[in-house]
């Protein structure tokens, strides 16, 4: 199933209850958002943005956030024109607090298979592209080394990215050019020959795909278990201290050895 993004302040939509007697079908709406398949591995509940601090991190919608002095990020229009886009979600103006209030600023971020590199998918299917004059577009329908991006941390500015073009093999970086000339003040480049301060692009991306925070979550998950679901694995009720017992043991992981403790303890008890 395919689940539109949701920004801050939309209004959630509300359901009509169709008729099981009915015979008609209700019609389905497109949307433009990209395509993010919902999983096992993809919950869809957390909603929130995060930034990724490694390149293992990318995955998923992700926007790309540029260091312009106007907080901007690169998106593009239906027609595939790359273009620096205002951002509005932010908390005191930190661009480390990005998130999108338009579809058009979110890209969905993929390996390439057998490289290190990514590429971009707008929201109109077509990919984030550098040709070898360093102009930028999202007009590809498949990828090449045009649509490959090679992300490399930054080594000043912690959590940033340098995004060299053609996958690496050139030594090219995505970089901004700020004048009145260009649109909006802030034209997106990608014919940086060296990494700076205008080739840092921090990736902001949805909390569900980061891996690192998606186990914490498991494990989390995982800590939780009810008495009721413990004294079904112990076979008998349980005493308020057996209960706290290996609810601390599942946190610190020794919880099949306190399982069995337990149970011992009770066969004890019960032919005492």
């Amino acid at each position: 199933m395919v689940k539109p993004l949701t920004f801050k302040g939309d209004k959630p939509k509300k359901r009509k209850h169709r008729d099981p007697d009915s015979e008609k079908t209700p019609k389905t709406r497109k949307t433009d958002a990209p395509d993010v398949a919902e999983t096992d591995d993809n919950p869809p509940d957390d909603q929130s943005w995060v930034s990724a601090d490694t390149p293992s991190d990318i995955a998923g919608p992700v926007v790309l956030v540029l260091p312009s002095d106007e907080p901007t990020c690169v998106a593009s229009d239906a027609i595939g024109k790359v273009y620096a886009s205002a951002l509005e979600n932010l908390i005191e103006g930190d661009p480390g607090t990005a998130e999108p209030h338009d579809v058009r600023q979110v890209w969905v971020a993929t390996r390439v298979a057998g490289t290190e590199s990514f590429s971009f998918k707008g929201h109109h299917g077509k990919y984030l592209s550098c040709d070898s004059h360093g102009l930028f577009s999202a007009s590809a329908a498949a990828v090449s080394h045009y649509e490959s991006f090679l992300a490399i941390p930054s080594p000043d500015i912690p959590g940033t990215f340098s995004l060299q073009t053609r996958g690496g093999d050139a030594e090219s970086f995505l970089c901004v050019k700020e004048s009145a000339k260009a649109t909006g003040g802030v034209e997106i480049r990608g014919d940086a020959s060296a990494i700076s301060f205008e080739t840092t692009v921090r990736i902001r991306m949805q909390a569900r795909f980061k891996p690192r925070l998606r186990v914490a979550k498991e494990n989390k998950a995982y800590e939780k278990i009810s008495r009721k679901e413990l004294e079904g694995i112990v076979g008998r009720k349980l005493e308020e201290d057996e209960v706290r017992r290996l609810r601390r043991a599942r946190r610190e992981g020794n919880f099949h050895e306190e399982v069995l403790d337990v149970k011992v303890k009770g066969k004890h008890d019960k032919f005492a």
